[in-house]
Order: structure tokens, then C-alpha cells, then sequence
């Protein structure tokens, strides 16, 4: 015989001071790990985002980032000859591209902090589809012209449209601002990278990496093929959003992890508060649970009816706690990318999957905060209990 449900439901009501501690508790330790995995997830969103499948890049063999890689001029030549290359009127589409790291002040500190400055081809554009010229125009060729990202302008000082901006020994002029939908190109600084290689004093047609558009998705492979079984190159071939995919993986789990143990420790004390919250339920319904079990409710119906009080009382934390974390949808941040040592500004992305988690993560300290109660409720001795009290 099973015990009603709204035997419990009136019960929460009854104590209902010691239930809203339990469920804020809950609620507490659920928005602070429904929020870290919102960080990790908009980091890894923000880099991966950068990278389309169509996109091959190319780096030096061996090497791990464009900033330790280095590709000729020459290479660049065989590699627009390769199959599977796209072309249009005007030639292959293909972006080679010199990477420095600059430091600038932040608005929001007034310190400096640094920003990646990406030199790129003019016909970036095309090679990079998904980024757009949101104000101004994109800059000449042969000029110390740059256009930024969205969230240049907002996160460092200086950088207002016409402005002068110095920096690698050169003086540079803003005229462009683009829009990559929400990609870590949005926190890039973009200028002809024969100028940028120029400034820096580096040597003439020697690039960190080469960004090239294939013709369909499926072209991938035979250009991969063909330039490194090339007797000369000595390149590796990647898909673009494989490299950022990879990219976020570091700073991503070092997010999850730390956050994690921040929700594992909030949660031992959600836990206790909710034992205690069950314990005092059973202390005080002890006539209660003999009464039931001398009418013939078996303990394993006590069992189930004290666990799903807790798994109540979890479920309002857990749908509290989601709930809270819910304004922080979106919000920017910012932090140091580790594999670029440059600022890189993302959102928060709080989605169905996180909050699903939240409510699993919220359950399973419901579970465990209230079987032993209910597993003492059923052990006591009918008889001797209902003498007692």
C-alpha cells in the first residue's frame, strides 16, 4: 500500500521554515554550478565559432599554434594550387596571416592588457564568410589601416573609429569595425598582414598560418591529401574549427574543474542541511510513521514517501537555483585566452543541457540527503515506538 502524496505535500507545508532553508541551500549550490558550466560552455561556444568546416588551415609541421608556426611565401604559392581549393573571379581563396600579440589599455581596469592582432589578406572576407563590416570599411591594402573587432572597442581604450592607434613601432588608423557573430574574431584586431610583418621587422613573406576555403566540404580531404604527401611542404593540415575546438580545451576544463569543486563543497553542506531537514521531519512524525506502518504501510512505502519529500524539496532548489542563473544568459565577460596570451571576451550560454544538469545535480543531493532518514523512519519498532510517545 502506497503512502498519498498529499501526505507529504502537507507535511513540506507544515514545516515550512525548515523546507525553505533546505531549498535555498539547494537552489545556491545548483546556480553556482548551472553558472560555471555557463562559463565553460560560451568560452568553448566563442572559439569554436571562429572555425568553419569548410576552412582548412595551415600551419609549420609539428607545430601546436599559429604563434610558433611559420609558412613562406613559396608554400603559399603551391598550396592555392592545390585541388579542392576555392576559387572565384579573382583567384583562389586564400588568406595567409601574421599573428603578434600587442598590449593596449583596458576601460575597465586602465591597465594594459593584451590583444591579438591578426594581419590577414584582403580577401579575408571571403575566406572568412561569417565576418562582417558592421561600421565603416574594411582597410587598403598597403595601408597602416585597421579594422576590430565589436568588442575591441568596448573593452579597450582608444580604438574609437578615426582614431590613431600606435603600437609595433608603427602608427595605425581605425576605419572598420566587423561583426563575427560572436566569434573570438570579434576580439581581434585586423590590419594587411605585409604591413604587420613590415612594422615588426620580420622577414618579408613569412607567415604564421594560411587560411584556406575549399570548395565544398568533402574537397577537404583530397587537399589534405595533397599537401602533405607534397615533397615541399613540410605543413600540417587541420580543419579550422578542429583548431579552435582544441584550442578551448584547456582553459575550458581548468573552468569545469575548478567550478566544480566550488558546487562539490556547496553541495556537502546543501546536503547536510537537507538530512537535517529529514531527520527533524522523522523525529517529529514518529508516532506518525508507527501509526501508518500499524495500518499496514510497509517500510518500503515509508521509504519511498520520506525520499520523495526530499526529491521535493531538491526539484523547488533545483528549479530555483536554474532560475537564478538564468539573468546571467548572455552577459560578456572576459579572461585570458592561454593559448594566445591575449584578452578574449564570450557570453555566458545558460542552456536547456545545463539547466537539465542543474536539476540532476539537484535531485542527487536530494537522494542523498534524505534515504537514511527515511531508512530510520522505517526501521523503528512499531510497537515501542508508539509506547514512547
Amino acid at each position: 500500500m502506497a503512502i498519498p502524496i498529499s501526505y507529504n505535500l502537507r507535511s513540506l507545508v507544515q514545516r515550512w521554515s525548515s523546507t525553505i532553508v533546505a531549498i535555498i541551500g539547494i537552489a545556491g549550490t545548483v546556480g553556482v554550478f548551472v553558472a560555471v558550466l555557463a562559463l565553460a560552455t560560451g568560452f568553448r561556444a566563442t572559439l569554436v565559432a571562429s572555425g568553419s568546416p569548410q576552412n582548412a588551415m595551415i600551419r609549420r609541421a609539428g607545430s601546436t599554434s599559429e604563434l610558433e608556426s611559420a609558412v613562406n611565401v613559396s608554400d603559399v604559392k603551391i598550396l592555392e594550387d592545390m585541388p579542392g581549393v576555392a576559387h572565384d573571379k579573382d583567384g583562389p581563396l586564400v588568406s595567409p596571416e601574421v599573428v603578434v600579440v600587442a598590449a593596449f589599455p583596458m576601460k575597465s581596469t586602465g591597465t594594459d592588457g593584451n590583444a591579438q592582432v591578426r594581419g590577414v589578406s584582403p580577401r579575408v572576407l571571403k575566406v572568412r564568410d561569417n565576418v562582417k563590416i558592421k561600421s565603416g570599411r574594411f582597410f587598403q591594402p598597403g595601408l597602416n589601416e585597421l579594422v576590430i573587432g565589436r568588442n575591441v572597442a568596448e573593452s579597450y581604450s582608444g580604438f574609437e573609429m578615426g582614431k590613431s592607434v600606435k603600437f609595433g613601432g608603427g602608427t595605425w588608423t581605425v576605419v572598420g569595425v566587423f561583426d563575427s557573430g560572436g566569434s573570438a574574431y570579434d576580439s581581434e584586431i585586423w590590419c594587411d598582414g605585409n604591413n604587420l610583418n613590415s612594422v615588426y621587422k620580420r622577414p618579408e613573406g613569412i607567415y604564421q598560418s594560411v587560411t584556406i576555403h575549399m570548395d565544398s566540404l568533402a574537397a577537404y580531404t583530397k587537399f589534405k591529401d595533397a599537401a602533405t604527401t607534397d615533397p615541399r611542404l613540410n605543413v600540417s593540415v587541420e580543419r579550422e574549427i578542429d583548431y579552435y575546438e582544441k584550442e578551448s580545451r584547456v582553459m575550458t576544463t581548468l573552468i569545469t574543474v575548478l567550478g566544480t569543486i566550488v558546487a562539490v563543497v556547496m553541495a556537502v553542506g546543501a546536503v547536510l542541511g537537507a538530512l537535517n531537514t529529514m531527520y527533524s521531519a522523522v523525529s517529529e512524525r514518529g508516532r506518525e510513521v508507527a501509526t501508518m506502518r500499524a495500518l499496514g504501510f510497509t517500510s518500503a512505502s515509508v521509504v519511498i514517501s520520506f525520499v520523495f519529500e526530499s526529491l521535493c524539496i531538491a526539484a523547488a532548489g533545483g528549479a530555483l537555483g536554474c532560475l537564478a542563473a538564468l539573468p546571467i544568459n548572455g552577459l560578456t565577460v572576459g579572461t585570458m585566452n592561454f593559448q594566445t596570451f591575449s584578452h578574449l571576451a564570450f557570453a555566458f550560454q545558460v542552456t536547456g543541457k545545463l539547466m537539465l544538469f542543474g536539476m540532476l545535480f539537484a535531485l542527487f543531493m536530494g537522494l542523498v540527503g534524505g534515504v537514511p532518514p527515511a531508512i530510520r523512519a522505517a526501521s523503528g519498532q512499531i510497537a515501542t515506538t508508539l509506547r514512547e510517545l
